[in-house]
């Protein structure tokens, strides 16, 4: 019997993928072990691999198809003695659902969340099928701006008008249409409670307060002013994550200056020490000697390096920092497994090598997920202090600023001092004001005198 190839979960949270390129094509002969095609998943790029030996009958996913569900039929393998004749019933194109009309067709439950709706192929996004409640989705009425405010000064309801606007959008003329035909006004928001005074029935709350939808954004631009880019994976999978962030962690954040001199003079005498090449050659940044110090800060304030869940807080054992590393439409965030025991060279040649592949989308997802808090470093780029959002599950992230020269007060005199402005933004739930605090000033202290984190 033909044996299914099926879209493979690469990591604990992927739902579906992008099947980028077939390494076999139909008619192959494959063994176990042979590399069968590549996947992108929000952040890598990974190769599948044949469990079974036999010949690749149907490919029933072409190259290219994005959104591919886990568990999904990709290609069809013939075991031994079997020809195309044992193929009838495997379609093609797996991913497009048979026809069904809009009466009969509903949703096929899941076992999670919903799957992300693909991108729309076309240079405009269409807007939603009219209902017969309203000319929007959901009971939304989509109208343009202009019409909104027209409609706002005369009073007007706009639920019972029709739109005769592109997609069933209500446009100006109708609004005024509408005003000189005598249309029923607007219903009262609510009772006067006293003269003068109109109160509303409920205060809108900013969580209530729904985003613009694509069709009344799209109304406040010129057509042929802009182009549609649809999202890629990886910019989708950032927007849900940030939101989640943003929404669901209450962040603070605490800012303080760092003096490098003493780690500047360090890093070049140890790198003078390296070997000109070889196994044992090594350049250390400052970026390498920010991700020990913080490795060892954690350890030294163990409480911060924590975890926020349902059940209760992770308390973990070492040091796993991830530094996040800008790539063409988003970013990874590799992880520096055991910071604290690690030594400068080691977190020197392991950074390299991750921020290599993952350049290239080339890590594995262990490399990138979990960690206990991030780094992220734009000082190479000039910026002087910035707040970052954390990056769950982490408890805390480092905005790491640029390292500059500035006159500062010691002992009562001006001196010129190179310094360095950090940012930690914390999760309240996990990291209170002092905990944070004590974590910033363990981290200033491993930065300011660097031999300590030698001992």
């Amino acid at each position: 019997m033909p044996i299914e190839i099926l879209m493979p979960a690469l990591s604990p949270t992927m739902e579906d993928g992008k099947l980028a390129k077939w390494m076999v094509k139909e008619g192959d002969t494959v063994s176990s072990g042979d590399v069968l095609a590549e996947i992108e998943t929000d952040k890598a790029t990974m190769e599948v691999e044949a469990v079974d030996e036999g010949v690749i009958g149907k490919i029933l996913i072409g190259e290219g198809t994005e959104h591919v569900a886990v568990n999904k039929p990709i290609a069809v393998l013939l075991e031994e003695g079997e020809d195309n004749s044992a193929l009838e019933g495997f379609e093609g194109g797996g991913v497009q659902p048979a026809a069904a009309t809009p009466e009969t067709q509903t949703p096929t439950p899941t076992a999670g969340p919903a799957p992300e709706p693909e991108p729309a192929t076309s240079s405009q996004p269409t807007a939603a099928p009219a209902s017969s409640t309203s000319n929007g989705q959901g009971g939304r009425v989509i109208a343009s701006p202009l019409a909104r405010r027209l409609a706002r000064d005369g009073n007007l309801d706009l639920s019972g008008l029709k739109g005769s606007g592109p997609n069933g959008r209500i446009v100006k003329q109708d609004v005024e249409k509408a005003l000189a035909g005598g249309a029923a006004p607007a219903a009262p928001a609510a009772e006067a409670t006293s003269a003068g005074q109109v109160m509303p029935a409920t205060m809108p709350s900013s969580a209530s307060i729904p985003a613009m939808a694509d069709d009344e954004i799209l109304a406040l631009y010129e057509p042929g002013t802009y182009e549609v880019v649809p999202h890629d994976n990886m910019r989708r999978i950032i927007a849900t994550r940030l939101t989640q962030a943003k929404s669901t962690i209450p962040h603070f954040y605490l800012s303080l200056d760092c003096r490098l001199d003493a780690l500047l003079a360090a890093r070049q005498r140890l790198n003078a020490m390296s070997a000109p090449e070889g196994p044992n050659a090594f350049k250390i940044s400052v970026n390498d000697m920010i991700i020990k110090a913080m490795a060892m800060a954690l350890q030294k304030v163990p409480d911060a390096n924590a975890t926020w869940t349902e059940q209760g807080v992770l308390r973990h054992r070492s040091s796993d920092v991830g530094v996040a590393v800008a790539i063409d439409g988003g970013l990874f965030t590799p992880v520096i497994r055991h910071g604290e025991v690690k030594s400068l060279s080691e977190i020197s040649n392991e950074m390299k090598d991750l921020a290599g592949r993952a350049r290239n989308r080339r890590l594995a997802p262990h490399e990138y997920q979990g960690g206990t808090t991030s780094i992220s470093n734009l000082g190479m780029m000039g910026i002087k202090s910035f707040d970052a959002v954390i990056n769950p599950p982490h408890s805390s992230i480092l905005a790491v600023g640029a390292g500059e020269k500035r006159p500062i007060i010691k002992n009562d005199s001006i001196e010129v001092a190179t310094m360095m402005s950090c940012t930690l933004s914390c999760d309240h739930r996990v990291v209170d004001g002092a905990l944070g605090a004590e974590l910033l000033d363990a981290f200033k202290g491993f930065i300011e005198e660097p031999v300590t984190m030698l001992v």
